[in-house]
């Protein structure tokens, strides 16, 4: 451990709750990490992954449904 590091003011087990709820980390592999740099661009492409699969989910069951 480095000299600077000052861990004087931590608290032992502040997210503890928290953690045992379960967490939400992924992690990207580099090349996609590369390309999306923060949360807001990796949820901004879910969210259009989501609306595509959504359009051809519906097109699919128009389709059984004739």
């Amino acid at each position: 451990m480095r000299p600077e590091y000052d861990f004087s003011g931590g608290v032992r087990g502040k997210h503890y709750k928290a953690y045992q709820q379960g967490t939400n980390v992924v992690f990207l592999e580099p090349d996609i990490a590369e390309t999306f740099k923060d949360s807001a661009a990796v949820n901004h492409a879910l969210r259009m992954l989501m609306d595509l699969a959504g359009d051809e989910l519906r097109r699919n069951l128009t389709k059984r449904s004739n």
